[in-house]
């Protein structure tokens, strides 16, 4: 029997290396590699700007933030997601706005978007589950069709004078929609370089924008490290400069900044990263073709108009329920196999009754995730070991 892990760090000798040469150098936070690393993103993905930090939760958060986003306002998201999707919307005092997710598709449902905006709401955060981008196109389309009820309550929110689009990208980066990456589609895009993410620095996260027509990309820049830092005037690498040690306190902001030692790691996972992407795409096509003959739906990850990071292979047992569902991963778990699930809707944890919602209201959502099941999906795979897991679902639902 095999011992098939679910998502393990895929780290090689030269991560290793990076960040002994990082704790060496007699700088481990915040300093050069952080602001390399930012650079090739940025860089990567066709941006002005990329902003590290310690998760991608900080990066949603704090882009609500800059956005001057709070009390009175509304933001909408899917409840067919994680909890960070939604909890920043909470952790600025905003209302969650969920809607469901499209009929048999993790995509948010794009009429319900559209009936959700109301004029308080601000910001939007569509989520690219699996790696696979939603249709930004269209989102934009229903935004400028109910632009009409937009109201801005800052400079910045009047410079895009409409609900603005706060990607949650966290499965995304190296995907590509109708050409462009991951990135440079929505007006703010952040990743997760989690340790189950393509490209891992441990804990990790970076946010990168479109160019906002009147506002100088420096200063975002700026305004993002002002709220990662402290809201200090000047970071400990700009302090280390000769005669610069005095600084100031512009707001008594927050601490969410990312560390040298985790942009080693990021540094070289990126050097990887081109190769873990066409790895993924090989384990998905091989997964694809030995269940095409089991009575399963599968995430598609590779369009006509677009191009996953094949972050997660998403199955769905079709026309089975929970119970049914359960048994199978109990039964792959005998056999060595550890699976997931992607995701249990919002409504149906606690934190998210207790604000009111009922997963009732979201029955694409509950009817996807009843029999959805995450295989194994990392490039410490052999084909071998894909061939293992289809035998054992095989085994089990025939």
């Amino acid at each position: 029997m095999k011992n098939i892990p679910f998502s393990p760090p895929d780290v090689t000798q030269e991560e290793i290396d990076e960040v002994v040469d990082t704790l060496r150098s007699g700088w481990i936070t915040t300093g050069p590699k952080t602001k390399l690393f930012e650079r090739q993103i940025a860089e990567y993905c066709h941006t002005g700007k990329a902003v590290a930090m310690n998760s991608a939760t900080a990066c949603m958060e704090l882009t609500l933030r800059l956005l001057g986003i709070g009390p009175g306002d509304e933001v909408i998201t899917s409840a067919y997601t994680y909890s960070a999707s939604a909890s920043v919307i909470d952790h600025v005092g905003a209302k969650i706005v969920l809607v469901d997710c499209e009929k048999d598709s993790v995509d948010i449902d794009y009429t319900a978007i559209a009936n959700a905006i109301t004029n308080k709401t601000k910001a939007i955060i569509p989520v690219d589950i699996g790696g696979v981008m939603v249709d930004y196109d269209r989102i934009y389309e229903i935004l400028e069709s109910k632009k009409d009820l937009f109201t801005p309550s800052n400079e910045l929110q009047a410079k895009f004078n409409r609900v603005i689009i706060v990607a949650d990208a966290a499965h995304s980066i190296g995907a590509t929609y109708k050409g462009k990456m991951s990135g440079e589609v929505a007006d703010f895009t952040s990743f997760s370089f989690h340790a189950v993410k393509n490209l891992t620095t441990a804990e990790g996260g970076m946010v990168t924008w479109r160019p906002i027509q009147g506002i100088d990309d420096e200063d975002v820049y700026k305004q993002f490290m002002l709220l990662s830092l402290h809201g200090q005037s000047k970071d400990a690498l700009a302090k280390t400069k000769p005669g610069s040690w005095e600084y100031d306190i512009v707001a008594p902001y927050f601490k969410c900044n990312m560390t040298d030692i985790v942009a080693s790691l990021g540094l070289v996972q990126f050097k990887r990263y081109q190769g873990i992407l066409e790895r993924r795409k090989e384990l998905i096509e091989h997964y694809d073709r030995r269940l095409a003959d089991l009575d399963v739906s599968v995430l598609n990850h590779y369009r006509n108009d677009s191009n996953s990071s094949g972050h997660l292979y998403l199955m769905r047992l079709n026309g089975k329920d929970e119970a049914f569902r359960n048994e199978v991963i109990e039964k792959m778990a005998e056999m060595g196999v550890s699976t997931n699930v992607h995701y249990k809707p919002l409504p149906m944890h606690s934190a998210y009754k207790n604000l009111g919602f009922d997963i009732k209201d979201f029955p694409n959502a509950f009817n996807l995730y009843k029999n959805e099941i995450t295989l194994p999906l990392h490039t410490l795979l052999s084909d071998e070991d894909v061939d293992y897991v289809c035998d054992c679902l095989h085994e089990i639902l025939n």
